[in-house]
């Protein structure tokens, strides 16, 4: 199995006019995705190059009625990005995945407002990111932008806030001859969709997922409350990394939610707290992959 995404996933492309996101969305194609498709206010009709056969929508409702689409990926701008989340959402897709860098932060918080109260009325779907690679399933589906062909099949989930982090601990993990059951980037931003504690149920639900890695960095409580979830449910073997050990205070590395404040968020309380909640944390890449092989062996 896999979470998130599988062989039923009908996706379909908000945006899908734009240069970026027709690139993506033929190697989302080529990488085993159904892509049902496209969406593009004002461009109903139009044709995308090399996918000429996915019919465009003006709107997210109205493509899911047509095709039957139950996840949306966007690839749209920071300005007009939250109303296309909410869209997607209201229109009912399962799985809705943003992209975009640079989303406003009270922008975010609109839609996370905004996606509660759809939750209350019955909604059951999933925002990952903003800021986010996406998700894989390797031989199932992606909704995604990370490099599929690094990955392989088997046993090993894996959450991250960090997509290049992730990159390379797949890449690691492949190379020994272990799989992944599904890959899911979180995102980098302060305020995003999915955490590290929401993901933790559906591994630990999943059958083909026997050991969990979680790729953390500073900034943020999200280590800390996944590390509160593991020591009370989890019962499969955890392993992580938490990079920015040496980060300086004040200053947002890479992702705005990478951020130390007033002393909180430091890599050292997190990987305290995971330890204490019996996580393997490793040092740096190679050592998490010789954690996980070990995990798997035991």
């Amino acid at each position: 199995m896999s979470i998130l995404v599988s062989r039923e996933t009908r996706l379909l492309v908000q945006g899908i006019t734009g240069k970026q996101a027709g690139l993506h969305a033929r190697l989302l194609r080529e990488a085993g995705t159904t892509l049902v498709a496209g969406v593009a206010p004002g461009r109903a009709g139009a044709r995308v190059g090399g996918l000429e056969d996915v019919p465009v929508f003006g709107g997210v409702r109205e493509a899911r009625e047509a095709t039957g689409a139950n996840a949306s990926i966007a690839f749209v701008p920071p300005a007009t990005a939250a109303e296309s989340l909410v869209e997607a959402a209201e229109a009912g897709m399962e799985l809705v995945v943003s992209i975009t860098d640079g989303i406003p932060t009270h922008d975010m918080l609109r839609v996370r407002r905004t996606l509660d109260a759809l939750r209350r009325g019955g909604w059951r779907g999933r925002l990952i990111g903003p800021n986010a690679p996406g998700v894989i399933s390797p031989g199932k589906a992606k909704v995604g932008i990370m490099p599929d062909g690094i990955y392989r099949p088997g046993p090993v989930g894996i959450a991250s806030r960090s997509g290049s982090l992730s990159y390379e601990t797949v890449s690691g993990l492949t190379a020994i001859g272990i799989g992944q059951s599904t890959v899911v980037g979180v995102g980098g931003d302060l305020v995003k969709g999915t955490t590290f504690e929401d993901l933790l149920p559906l591994f630990e639900a999943d059958p083909q997922t026997r050991v969990i890695v979680l790729l953390g960095e500073v900034g943020g409580s999200d280590e800390e409350r996944a590390a509160a979830w593991i020591a009370r449910h989890a019962a499969k073997p955890v392993a992580a990394l938490v990079s920015g050990r040496w980060a300086p205070e004040g200053i947002a590395l890479g992702h705005p939610g990478a951020l130390i404040l007033d002393g909180k968020g430091r890599a050292e309380g997190k990987i305290a707290a995971l330890r204490g909640a019996g996580v393997a944390v490793a040092p740096d890449t190679d050592a998490l992959v010789t954690i996980v092989k070990g995990l798997l062996s035991g």
